[in-house]
């Protein structure tokens, strides 16, 4: 018998198979969405300018392979890189090789993502994008197919996984009084950042239906999470649990890869027997028990549990916290962070409608022609489209301004660049009003949004019912 055998969770071969790969989908997604919307959003010309960023004399907030210098050239190579990395990892070639191979993979694309989210500023401002870091860094050492996954690296995949969870299910109770009175989800299918073709069918839905939504939520995020540490049938039990729980938010909204990558890496909860039992064709003894786990191996997966275990003392300390901070890392290298979403929920949903008109003299009654983005609600008939895991982040930075300060920097760059009908900002939307010309004038105003009931849809067919709170900017133009 092998020393190292105590060390080698062989149940859980599929757990690894579906994490390993499954996080390598998601970076894909996460790196595409970069390819596409980094360069007009922050790069050398775009809304917030990392070129601005790295003159400043404050430092970033982490470490950064554009801390030498940024171009968009760098960001498209650094891109591809990953798209082609992440695509190597969902195939599984680099687990073909020895345990170093996917490790040097998984934590070469830690350290390309790391150093986008580095310097994203605002645009890179969400949990997610901590958590895909802190997923890759610690998913590098489950290993290859060589030789069974680490048991400690597992552990701690549950223990990410726990946070994650148990920090949101705090963050509520903790939060809102509409968490604590069952009322958060009658507001929130209609107010969340992004609704996608499901969520008005669920606004609809009873009040007591959508109670029990919360209390389900409740029992998912503050007490399932402690059995997911019990192997075997109990914690296979409390990830499917989660993974239910998850897909009925896949369902219903568009998280970007939140929701996603949680079912994914509840999924290493899963054992092989269990696995087996629901799906009888999958063999019930995968897990390799051939190969000896090289010392070396171990020692560097010694070394890294040590590390993740020295780390888990602030994030502990925070959801035991009065004052808990939510989605906060407490490093530079995003590991082992706070997690936690929607303490509180709005309950009336206000949407920022960008306009431009030609006229020379705009008032009300100029032709004032509307800007359309493509997650966020506007034309009033449109159905929201499916986009998460995928994430538009300029229709997620809109949703939040009538939140805050109005008046955002790159909000006033944004409104520059209409008038100047700049090509690579207007590809970020789905309707140029205009087709390329630009216009003289823009404004914005604030507007409420709810979904239309079931009587009003089918007297007008519009999916969502709107009132003008009133003008925010405008009429504003370059001079």
């Amino acid at each position: 018998m092998d020393w190292t055998s105590w060390f080698d969770a062989h149940d859980y071969e599929i757990a690894r198979q579906i994490v390993q790969r499954g996080v390598g989908a998601l970076t894909f997604v996460a790196f595409l969405s970069t390819l596409n919307q980094f360069r007009p959003l922050l790069g050398e010309h775009g809304l917030l300018p990392v070129p601005t960023l790295l003159r400043r004399a404050s430092p970033l907030r982490g470490p950064s392979v554009f801390r030498w210098g940024y171009t968009d050239r760098r960001l498209v190579a650094l891109a591809i890189a990953g798209m082609v990395l992440a695509a190597s990892v969902v195939v599984g070639l680099p687990q073909l090789g020895p345990p170093w191979v996917p490790m040097l993979v998984f934590l070469a694309l830690w350290i390309g993502y790391l150093s986008i989210a580095n310097v994203g500023q605002t645009f890179y401002g969400f949990g997610w994008e901590m958590l895909l870091c802190e997923a890759l860094f610690t998913v590098a050492f489950l290993g290859s197919n060589d030789q069974p996954p680490p048991i400690t690296i597992v552990v701690a995949i549950w223990w990410l996984v726990f946070r994650l969870e148990f920090g949101a299910g705090m963050i509520k109770i903790r939060g809102g009084r509409e968490w604590r009175d069952l009322t958060a989800l009658m507001y929130h299918h209609e107010t969340q950042p992004m609704p996608n073709p499901m969520s008005r069918q669920a606004h609809l839905l009873p009040a007591w239906f959508h109670r029990g939504e919360v209390l389900g939520n409740h029992f998912a995020q503050l007490i399932v999470p402690f059995l997911l540490f019990v192997p075997g049938p109990v914690g296979s039990a409390a990830a499917a649990v989660v993974i239910l729980t998850q897909l009925w938010l896949i369902v219903t909204g568009n998280f970007a890869w939140l929701n996603w990558i949680t079912v994914v890496l509840a999924a290493s909860a899963i054992s092989d027997p269990v696995w087996h039992a629901v799906i009888p064709v999958i063999p019930a003894d995968l897990g390799t028990d051939s190969t000896t786990t090289p010392l070396w191996w171990f020692v560097v997966v010694g070394l890294v549990t040590a590390l993740l275990l020295v780390l888990s003392w602030w994030p502990i300390r925070n959801l035991v916290s009065r004052r808990q901070l939510m989605n906060a890392s407490f490093n530079r290298w995003m590991l082992v962070n706070a997690y936690g979403a929607f303490g509180t929920v709005t309950t009336q949903r206000i949407e920022i409608v960008v306009a431009g008109t030609l006229d020379a003299a705009p008032d009300d009654d100029s032709d004032w022609r509307e800007y359309g983005f493509k997650g966020k609600p506007g034309d009033l008939r449109a159905l929201p489209r499916q986009w998460a895991p995928y994430h538009l982040r300029l229709d997620w930075l809109m949703w939040f301004l009538p939140l805050g300060r109005m008046w955002e920097p790159w909000f006033e760059t944004f409104l520059k660049r209409l008038l100047e009908a700049d090509v690579p900002t207007l590809k970020l939307l789905a309707h140029d009003p205009f087709d390329g010309e630009a216009p003289r004038w823009v404004r914005a105003r604030a507007y409420h949004y709810r979904f239309a009931s079931r009587a009003e849809y089918r007297a007008t067919g519009d999916r969502w019912v709107r009132t003008l709170e009133g003008e925010v900017i405008g009429p504003a133009a370059l001079r």
